[in-house]
């Protein structure tokens, strides 16, 4: 409800700014790459990533400078990982559950998810998007197989240079609210692992357009992630369970 209020009153404010901002920031293209494959030698490992803009690595020129790329280098390494990204510029968690409903069935172990921002640009409740948030968990599971989750929370939008204030401070707060309610969420779940991707305030590690994560942030985003995956002693064989 505060919120709501904050909304209303800075809304002669924010509401010209949106538009500008949507008008002036450039539009970053997804990179090419490999969205599909296998890559190293050693126990089977098979990773779905998922998400919006930077799951689908907005902000680098290839996709292994990506979160994909990156965390698929990493987890390599030590396994034979075959993988897959479904991601797409501007997806809230509504997109990407309608998007997932349509996607054949086929099983992963880990799912990698990289979503929330685009969701609190749309102005969503927060109880609307913690049921969409779990809903997608149990689609995860009982359609993809996965048995850990590893979901990336939101970054710091109040430090996104791209977005001029006091813009960028209420949406930066509701994203911080979004982040500490998905932490709340997951807390007590043994099969999640959440990223903190509160870690940099450095504009000059983010893409040229001051909103979208640069190689030094996807970097640090795939260590996070591929440290939660390995640290997890997992039996990869048909029908076996996470240990």
């Amino acid at each position: 409800m505060n919120y709501l209020f904050r909304t209303i009153g800075l809304a002669p404010v924010i509401v010209p700014q949106g538009i500008w901002t949507n008008l002036r920031v450039p539009t970053l293209p997804e990179p090419p790459g490999v969205r599909e494959g296998c890559a190293g030698d050693g126990p089977p490992l098979r990773l779905l990533v998922i998400g919006d803009s930077a799951a689908a690595g907005v902000g680098v020129s290839h996709q292994d400078e990506a979160l994909l790329g990156q965390v698929v280098s990493r987890l390599s390494r030590r396994h034979r990982v075959e993988f897959g990204l479904h991601a797409k510029t501007g997806y809230t968690t509504a997109d990407i559950l309608r998007y997932l409903d349509d996607v054949e069935a086929r099983d992963y172990d880990v799912a990698l998810t990289s979503l929330g921002v685009n969701d609190v640009l749309a102005l969503m409740s927060l109880g609307t998007w913690l049921a969409r948030q779990k809903r997608l968990h149990q689609l995860l599971r009982e359609k993809f197989g996965v048995r850990l989750l590893v979901i990336s929370g939101l970054p710091p939008v109040h430090s996104f240079p791209a977005l001029p204030q006091p813009l960028r401070w209420h949406l930066g707060s509701r994203a911080t609210e979004f982040n500490e309610a998905l932490g709340e969420t997951v807390r007590e779940d043994r099969d999640v692992g959440l990223v903190n991707l509160r870690f940099v305030a450095d504009a000059s590690m983010m893409a040229s357009d001051g909103f979208h994560p640069g190689a030094p942030i996807y970097s640090e985003w795939a260590e996070r992630a591929a440290r939660i995956i390995l640290s997890r002693r997992m039996n990869t064989g048909p029908g076996t369970k996470m240990e």
